[in-house]
């Protein structure tokens, strides 16, 4: 454990998010996780406020920031919420001890203390928004505009109870925010990349690449004679841990449902067509027509608009004419209703396909509409609906029985049931299966798990005789216990000898294939002619299209649009699969081309806005930093390991 005196959170900044990314993101659970955790980045928390709002009180101090103090509590209520919103996320329970291998909860301190920071030097250069300005910001917000538009008071009040809020709780959640964003905003003020700096990424995305090149499959490799015993012996001995038995769980479990009991619920027809025909308008598709529309200011305008197209102008050329894009006249596949104003959806509605309408005058504006696309309206009939509606109706019925059930089966547990008894008591059917930790039986086949939660996990993270709480997922539970264990072991060479044997037999097929290629590639690096040395060799050569970096090509691995980039114009050089028995591909770079760089095109534009964000980024994570030194940061770890979880296993 660090020492919590002289904490500072610098120190922390990248390091320990790293480790853990780089430690994690190996395995499937891994890569679900961090693929939430990207999008939830420091710089983003300190602009935006997502995180809890932490105010002073007689708690245990977690963290200190200049004259504010974290407590540990709230902390503890944000590290849980946090959890929560990303196993809601990811679909699947998220432990503490999960999260703090992901180092989520290192991310939260991260973010809570930059947080602390900006609202203690908003506080310093004395920043302040007056009731009017908060008042401006709040009613502006869309979120809680009513039908016309306008701030709608019942709306602002429910969201406030849908969040957990009280009225003064988000204004003065508001307040803070906006001066985050005023620091922020004169911090990043100017942020923009070089012309250098844009025309040699550009250069470096955009550079394309021609290949000659060959596949060299397994069956170039010739016939393997069948190991001798001694050599088998030996290639096992070698490899003795690469084929070890794994730890397995004898594991049974039991799921609850509405959707396991709805299966069972029958539903007629009867009472599937009075829903069905109670909730007819739902099914009914009205007609759709993608409409171009053009807006003029005078009736005049539009008339001498329409002379140019009776005179042969399209309206595609019309458009152009009057510097408009596709975007600017395209309303898109809209339904009569959809339209606005009733005078021109009925015009539109009315319109011969990709004809241009004489000028049709709208409540805003005259306009000129061309119809592109037609689709008629169709009602779903009965039939394709009703096993959706005769599943919600079940699911409804069984919402009250789901709830007695789970009752049930926690006064047998409580009572000292096993699962299995506690689901036969019930009327249920639990599952054992003996599991390893990817998730396969002994045979190798993958083990029948419950959908929805990480049963794995908490299998190998319990033991045998243990109590353990079920396990949550949207709209249902699942108890386990572990009944047995089986300890890894190294297997005999008579129980694997199969698999050694083909292990054994890829790897000489691998090691044929890479000396060939390479003998290949040594040739035409010596000055010999791609097509001429792999026709000697019985190869024959391809030449591919041009590619990028990011590019596919012709379905080779992406090793050999890496290799490619990797190696000079003319030269030679090999890509192996994984594994190599798989095939090696023997390539030559033909061609190279940079295209030219166009500093007003769309992919320039974007390249731009896309550096200047990082610009920005990099200037507020430096401006954070700064205020934590200068303010100065201590962390309690104690407290933060209690807050956390992390104390109770240490």
């Amino acid at each position: 454990m660090r020492p919590s005196a002289g904490y500072s959170a610098s120190s922390y900044k990248c390091g320990v998010m790293l480790r853990g990314i780089r430690n994690v993101t190996s395995n499937r659970l891994g890569k679900s996780i961090m693929s939430v955790l990207f999008g939830i980045l420091i710089v983003s928390f300190a602009i935006w406020g997502i995180a809890d709002i932490f105010k002073g009180s007689t708690q245990t101090t977690l963290a200190t920031v200049g004259n504010t103090d974290i407590p540990m509590e709230q902390f503890r209520s944000a590290y849980t919420d946090k959890l929560q919103q990303i196993s809601r996320q990811i679909r699947r329970p998220l432990t503490p001890a999960q999260g703090r291998t992901f180092g989520i909860d290192r991310q939260l301190l991260q973010q809570t203390i930059a947080e602390t920071a900006l609202d203690e030097e908003a506080r310093r250069m004395g920043l302040r928004m007056s009731d009017a300005e908060i008042v401006h910001t709040i009613s502006s917000d869309p979120t809680f505009a009513g039908p016309n538009g306008k701030f709608d008071p019942a709306r602002f009040a429910m969201a406030m109870r849908d969040y957990g809020y009280t009225e003064q709780r988000y204004i003065a959640e508001q307040r803070r925010l906006t001066l985050r964003r005023e620091l922020i905003g004169s911090i990043v003020a100017g942020a923009e990349p070089s012309k250098t700096q844009i025309e040699a990424i550009s250069r470096f995305q955009d550079e394309q690449r021609t290949i000659d090149y060959v596949k060299i499959g397994p069956d170039q490799a010739g016939p393997i004679e069948a190991p001798s015993q001694d050599a088998l012996n030996t290639y096992f001995e070698a490899h003795k841990a690469q084929f070890r038995a794994p730890e397995y769980r004898k594991v049974v479990y039991l799921t609850l449902s509405p959707d396991e009991l709805a299966k069972k619920v029958v539903v007629s027809d009867d009472d599937a067509r009075k829903i069905y025909d109670s909730r007819h308008a739902d099914y009914v598709k009205p007609d759709r027509r993608e409409v171009q529309q053009i807006a003029f200011q005078s009736e005049d305008a539009a008339k001498a608009a329409r002379g140019k197209i009776a005179g042969g102008m399209s309206f595609e050329d019309l458009a152009r004419e009057m510097k408009l894009t596709p975007g600017d006249t395209n309303l898109g596949l809209v339904s009569e209703k959809s339209l606005g104003d009733p005078v021109i959806a009925k015009a539109a509605f009315a319109l011969p396909l990709n004809e241009v309408s004489q000028p049709v005058k709208g409540a805003l504006a005259t306009v000129l509409l061309k119809v592109t696309k037609i689709e008629s309206g169709s009602t779903e009939a009965y039939e394709k609906v009703a096993p959706a509606i005769k599943k919600e109706i079940a699911e409804q019925r069984v919402r009250t029985d789901f709830d007695k059930m789970r009752n049930a089966v926690e006064d047998e547990r409580s009572g000292g049931a096993s699962i299995a008894e506690a689901a036969q008591k019930n009327g249920l059917e639990a599952t054992t299966v003996d599991v390893d930790r990817s998730g396969r039986t002994p045979d190798g086949k993958e083990a029948p798990l419950p959908k929805g939660v990480d049963l794995i996990t908490a299998a190998f993270g319990s033991d045998v005789g243990v109590d353990n709480d079920p396990l949550t997922f949207p709209g249902g539970e699942v108890w386990f216990d572990v009944l047995g264990i089986t300890p890894s072991r190294d297997r005999t060479l008579d129980e694997v000898k199969d698999q050694v044997t083909a292990r054994w037999h890829d790897e000489q097929v691998g090691t044929r294939l890479r000396t060939k290629a390479k003998e290949l590639v040594e040739k035409i690096n010596k000055g010999g002619v791609f097509a001429t040395e792999m026709k000697a060799a019985g190869l024959t050569a391809q030449t591919s299209a041009p590619f990028k970096r990011e590019d596919k090509v012709n379905g080779l691995p992406d090793i050999v649009v890496d290799t490619a980039f990797r190696t000079t114009k003319g030269s030679a050089a090999m890509a192996e699969n994984t594994p190599a028995s798989s095939g090696v591909v023997v390539l030559q770079v033909a061609n190279v081309t940079i295209p030219a760089i166009d500093l007003n095109s769309d992919e320039s534009k974007k390249l731009k806005e896309g550096l200047a964000q990082n610009l920005s980024d990099e200037q507020i994570g430096q401006y954070i930093t700064h205020l934590e030194t200068i303010l100065g940061v201590k962390v309690n770890e104690n407290a933060f390991a209690i807050a956390t979880g992390a104390a109770s296993n240490q």
